[in-house]
């Protein structure tokens, strides 16, 4: 009689999760993959993140007290609490210190590395303490980089802890966790003798510590598993990532469907879905009006919809708008665009400016809003994603799911999920590959043409869109064949 193989116990060690503090795509990832690897039956997977005072009261509320704890760090002994929740089918801890914690943003404070060096430290001690041994602990960026480095140099051996697997996941290879070497023992503990292990270039490199120590890097996509062992996009650590690259695995992140289904989202002015795809048209104009646009059902409405950073593609956009030729600038022909993020000021700044000067036009959203970004996405005909660089990217896969046609350039996330419709017969969007205002710009205008005057062939391409699997369910299996290759 067959045994039924045991699930995998995986802890997320991440610096947020949604819905309880999140800033980015990371928190989304953190808190929807351990609920889809949950839903495979074949994994355990919990999470622990701090107890920021951002945490909404009506959570806090439901926490269940575990223990509290003494944690070393360095010289310093400091008070660490341990509350557990059950939220959605996953189990959340969260490490409790107000001193660390209790402030009124998530990061960019001057004792960032030490408050996160806590961090991981405390999810190490916390391990005893908990009703869960994991077989996998799976670290996030930079800020839990350490984890992985701590255990190599003082858990791995100890009573308990023995046989836990470290996993990496780089989201953003841009974000190494860089320090002066002078800080090592003073505020990470790390003594003299083990320096190199995150020693790099003189400094401190924490994210290279988690390279060297850990048994597997995963992330967001197989692209940028490749594109980070190229020197223009790995941050000076493409030749450790060439000696490890039998560690790297990436896979291909998923959306939470059931949020950004057009059918159902709460946030439409009207619901629709492939079959009643003229309903799209009522968001267009609902979303005008909402924003004092002309109201034109007709006119092609493109977003771009993004953190306000160069590398997003926002210099490209910029010049595209600021060009002076005999042709004029994109916002010289028919189309509306609307720009939504947060980022650099002077990104923020200018187009702000651009609304300004062209008011009948564009509109700069300077916010993130799930709510308003939905409204955008299934009120836009084209959505831009001009990435130098992308790890991942889900607006596109959210454009797809609204039949929103996305236009992206050939890197990371985007390559893996979008298909050039010029180039395939199933295609679900528009790519281009040179990292240029002119090849974008030639390939908005292609875009622009076929939905103006290939209606047909439009719709086709919006219903391929639709249709594609962007679930979290496909990348719960790939991430479950990873943890249990490392513990078979």
């Amino acid at each position: 009689m067959a045994t039924k193989t045991k699930p995998v116990k995986v802890l997320y060690v991440t610096t947020e999760a949604a819905p309880f503090a999140a800033t980015g795509n990371m928190g989304e990832v953190c808190g929807a993959l351990p609920l889809a690897l949950n839903n495979t039956k074949k994994a355990d997977a919990r999470v622990i993140m701090p107890l920021y005072d951002d945490v909404a009261f009506n959570y806090k509320h439901k926490m269940t007290f575990v223990c509290n704890i003494t944690v070393t760090l360095s010289w310093r002994n400091q008070y660490c609490g341990l509350f557990e929740m059950d939220h959605e089918g996953v189990k959340f801890y969260f490490v409790d210190n107000e001193y660390y914690f209790k402030r009124p943003k998530l990061y960019g404070y001057y004792d960032d590395a030490e408050r996160f060096a806590f961090f991981c430290k405390a999810v190490l001690e916390l391990l005893p303490h908990m009703d869960f041994k994991p077989d996998i602990l799976n670290s996030n960026d930079h800020l839990t980089a350490l984890v992985p480095v701590y255990y190599s140099l003082e858990y791995r051996d100890r009573p308990g802890y023995g046989g836990i697997k470290n996993v990496f996941t780089i989201h953003d290879i841009n974000y190494q966790g860089v320090y002066p070497s002078v800080i090592a023992g003073d505020v990470f503990g790390i003594s003299e003798e083990n320096l190199n292990v995150v020693e790099f270039n003189g400094n401190i490199n924490l994210v290279k510590g988690a390279i060297v120590t850990c048994d597997k890097i995963t992330t967001m996509s197989p692209q940028y598993a490749k594109e980070i062992r190229l020197p223009e996009f790995s941050g000076g650590l493409d030749g450790l990532l060439i000696e490890h690259r039998a560690k790297a695995y990436g896979i291909l992140n998923g959306i939470d469907v059931e949020k950004f289904d057009p059918k159902t989202s709460p946030s439409l002015f009207k619901n629709y879905d492939a079959d009643s795809l003229e309903f799209k048209k009522k968001n267009k104009v609902e979303l005008q009006r909402m924003l004092s646009l002309p109201e034109d059902p007709d006119v092609p409405l493109v977003c771009m919809i993004g953190r306000m950073v160069a590398y997003k593609g926002y210099d490209l956009l910029r010049k595209s708008i600021n060009k002076v030729s005999p042709e004029g600038n994109i916002l010289d022909t028919n189309i509306q665009l609307i720009v939504m993020g947060q980022g650099d000021a002077d990104i923020e700044g200018y187009f702000a400016h651009v609304q300004k000067m062209y008011d009948r036009r564009v509109r700069a959203l300077i916010t993130y809003n799930t709510d308003l970004m939905i409204k955008v996405l299934a009120a836009a005909d084209i959505c831009i994603m001009p990435s130098r660089t992308e790890p991942c990217g889900l607006t596109q896969m959210y454009a797809c799911r609204f039949g929103t046609v996305p236009i992206v350039r050939a890197t990371g996330g985007l390559l893996d999920s979008i298909k050039d419709c010029e180039k395939t017969p199933n295609g679900n969007g528009f790519m281009f590959e040179e990292y240029d205002s002119d090849v974008m710009d030639k390939t908005i205008t292609r875009a622009v043409s076929l939905f103006y005057y290939h209606k047909d062939e439009w719709r086709e391409i919006q219903k391929r869109g639709m249709a594609c699997d962007f679930s979290w369910g496909r990348a719960a299996e790939r991430h479950v064949e990873l943890y249990k290759s490392l513990i078979a």
